[in-house]
């Protein structure tokens, strides 16, 4: 059905009016002035308890919930975590684990008693894992199998409670969840003041030195991000013409990506309580698979970094399975190539191309670009959202007119809170007037489309994963062979990016070793898929600070690409 059209700020000033379901408001949130919904639910425990209903919610292989039986499940494990466990407002309760059920429901139960849910890499090792726990100082964790199996060689974790799912076989102190959920039978959530404010969840990300750093987002700061999207959709459809509304027992989305990454979590999973769309989860990644399941459930949307999409596109040319009921294809994490956006169009006959660029520290949400806007400008990643404001900065901080380029920066009602006890880093990467440093390099058009151009943080994205090259360096460097290390990105047609290092080592040492040696230290997707060894120092400045673009270029000359 459509309706008059309208120019995009008149679609604005007419849904953002006073008296509109999503009227915008001046306000302040964390001591910082921004740009609020009046509207907004007061806590995510509010948005989920207020979802509750019997429609259709969440399918695992042959497990389905409704809304309402969901929320019935995590209350349960509320339950559990409040009376068996002692965990208080405030306390950190960590998941470690794939996409199963259980994660999604305790992260709902977490949330609704005032804790702040800890979403851990589930491809995190031994170290990493043993860092993240005693870093946020968590309470409880929550794991399946071969998580606990890493646990295990984590090292002693005073004071941390061990909740197993879906694991066979227990160790000593560790306790089934399944087990004190059944023992709980029905039970209400339990009560707890939920603060706006308040701390809600703990997402790690990768600098580009260091350890990872806990990004701490708040109540106000997620359903901001959440409402935020669904303002951005209905002033499309006002410019466009259409009239809003529909069936929601049509759309269902494909969480295609794991849930501890902020696109996973915000764009699939927490978007789609006030949709009240069907939320279909992976396991694990596998294109013929997600193709089976998207033509099975007729499945409208998936967000995913360019690899995923374009592996689903590989599949679609080849006919076997009916795409037709996509309506949109998100993207983020890593801009697509154009040469993608436009065989989205072309492949998918339903499908809008849609991406945009957010952060871990915004909860995914910064600019948005679909449809026609998309098409015309395939390397922009959009206009900003409503309830944040972009701008792009010399050296000096002073900002740049239409078409220079430097740092982004951003503020707004999503932006975090701060990092999880950092204020040494907080100092750094705060701009007076509540702007954040992004450590992109980009330039906004006299339109206001945001194009990211570069980066300034010395990160590398493979397939939607920042991985910092400080970190991995750090990792190479504990072995005794090598002498000094640098970490780069290496071009790559699926994933974008591939991490590549090279190293000056003793002649003796063999790359498999080393790879196997970090596999102990890094995540899977950290470790560099080429290594180049050197017999002589890496190259330097005067300074002393190693030339890594010069010693890139030299490993792509050499065929690392």
């Amino acid at each position: 059905m459509t309706c008059s059209t309208m120019t995009r700020a008149e679609a604005i000033r007419a849904v953002t009016a006073p008296g509109e379901p999503y009227e915008l408001v001046d306000g302040v949130a964390g001591g910082r002035r921004t740009r609020l919904f009046r509207n907004a639910p007061r806590s995510l425990r509010a948005l989920f308890e207020a979802t509750a209903t019997e429609r259709p919610f969440l399918v695992h292989g042959d497990e389905r919930l409704t809304y309402g039986q969901a929320w019935t499940a995590a209350s349960r494990i509320g339950h559990v975590l409040v009376h068996d466990c002692g965990v208080r407002p405030g306390d950190r309760v960590a998941i470690s684990m794939r996409n199963h059920l259980e994660w999604m429901l305790a992260f709902n139960a977490i949330l609704s008693i005032g804790a702040i849910a800890v979403a851990m890499n589930a491809h995190w090792q031994a170290e990493e894992m043993a860092f993240g726990l005693r870093d946020c100082a968590a309470r409880v964790l929550l794991a399946d199998t071969e998580r606990l199996e890493r646990l295990a060689r984590c090292g002693p974790l005073p004071g941390l409670t061990v909740l197993a799912v879906r694991a066979a076989a227990l160790a000593p102190g560790v306790r089934a969840l399944s087990a004190l959920t059944e023992a709980a039978g029905e039970v209400p959530m339990p009560a707890a003041d939920i603060d706006p404010d308040d701390a809600a969840t703990i997402l790690y990300t990768s600098g580009s030195t260091g350890h990872p750093k806990g990004v701490v987002s708040t109540h106000r700061n997620i359903l901001s991000a959440l409402l935020s999207w669904e303002l951005d959709r209905l002033v499309g459809e006002r410019v466009a013409g259409i009239e809003a509304g529909g069936d929601p027992s049509v759309q269902g989305t494909l969480l295609a990506v794991p849930l501890f990454h902020v696109t996973g979590l915000a764009a699939s999973y927490l978007a789609s309580f006030r949709l009240q769309r069907r939320l279909v989860a992976m396991h694990r990644w596998d294109p013929e698979v997600a193709a089976a399941l998207i033509e099975r459930e007729r499945l409208t949307s998936l967000v995913g970094p360019a690899a995923v999409t374009g592996d689903l596109l590989r599949i679609a040319a080849e006919g076997r399975h009916d795409l037709g009921t996509l309506l949109s294809l998100g993207g983020g994490g890593a801009p697509r190539a154009p040469e993608q956006v436009r065989r989205i169009d072309a492949t998918l006959a339903n499908a809008m191309p849609i991406t945009g660029w957010g952060m871990t520290e915004t909860f995914a949400i910064g600019a948005g670009i679909g449809g026609e806007d998309y098409l015309t400008r395939p390397e922009s990643s959009g206009r900003s959202a409503l309830v944040l404001d972009l701008r792009v900065v010399d050296e000096q901080g002073a900002p740049l007119p239409a078409g220079g380029r430097g740092e982004l920066q951003v503020r707004g009602a999503s932006l975090f809170r701060g990092y999880w006890r950092r204020p040494e880093v907080d100092a750094e990467v705060f701009a007076d007037g509540g702007w954040f440093r992004t450590g992109d390099m980009a330039y906004l058009d006299d339109e206001g489309f945001v194009f990211i151009v570069d980066r300034i943080k010395d990160l590398i994205i493979r397939g939607g994963e920042n991985i910092g090259c400080g970190q991995v360096e750090a990792a190479l460097l504990q072995h005794p062979a090598v002498h000094e290390a640098a970490v780069y990105a290496v071009p790559d047609e699926r994933l974008g990016e591939e991490v590549g290092a090279t190293v000056y080592c003793d002649a003796t040492l063999e790359v498999e070793a080393l790879r196997a040696f970090l596999a102990e230290r890094l995540a899977g997707f950290e470790v560099p898929r080429y290594i180049v060894k050197s017999a002589e120092p890496l190259p330097r400045t005067p300074s002393g600070k190693i030339l890594k673009r010069h010693i890139r270029d030299a490993a792509l000359g050499r065929g690392a690409g």
